[in-house]
């Protein structure tokens, strides 16, 4: 008697290694863990354009299938994924003057006091804006250390940075965001 695989228990990197194999099953299972995290990391790349983070995301799945079978035992799979969607954003950001309107946070929790919610909405868009204007080496590296979790390692063998300068930015990174969001400290 066969026992019935729990796609759900396997690690990304087996998952990957079965797709490479022909399993479409398991890429959907990755398609399922990864889609929306993707499509968030174009979208804040993209200064929330959605539908062309939603292209992108499908793009990135697309190569990702197209080369699953060059996909090498112990690689780990989210630095693959990411090296991909990097690529592709690099690509869209060189090729086309990204403008899109960002959305502000909701005001219609009536369980919060309006106070906060200004206070909360201020900084948010006060945080939104010191990404928005962090250099791009800087809101990338950012962005997948602090938002896609990715290690300095693998963040450092997908920009094909070395790890020092991977760390470095991510400190200057810091600094600038803490320096500019200094005004809100008190609030």
């Amino acid at each position: 008697m066969l026992i019935p695989l729990r796609w759900s228990s396997q690690t990304d990197e087996q998952l990957m290694k079965r797709a490479a194999h022909g399993s479409d099953r398991a890429f959907e299972e990755l398609y399922n863990r990864y889609a929306r995290r993707l499509q968030g990391f174009f979208a804040r790349r993209l200064n929330g354009d959605a539908e062309l983070a939603a292209d992108l995301m499908h793009d990135t799945f697309l190569r990702l299938y197209d080369a699953r079978s060059r996909y090498r035992e112990g690689e780990s799979f989210r630095a693959w994924l990411f090296t991909i969607a990097y690529n592709l954003c690099k690509n869209q950001q060189r090729n086309a003057d990204l403008l899109a309107a960002s959305s502000t946070p909701s005001l219609t929790d009536d369980s919060c006091d309006i106070e906060l919610q200004l206070d909360t909405a201020i900084l948010h868009d006060a945080l939104r804006e010191v990404l928005a204007a962090l250099p791009d080496p800087y809101a990338l590296l950012f962005s997948l250390h602090y938002e896609e979790e990715l290690t300095i390692p693998q963040i450092a063998r997908i920009t094909q940075l070395p790890d020092g300068t991977v760390k470095s930015r991510l400190h200057k990174a810091m600094t600038i965001i803490k320096q500019q969001l200094k005004p809100y400290e008190n609030h």
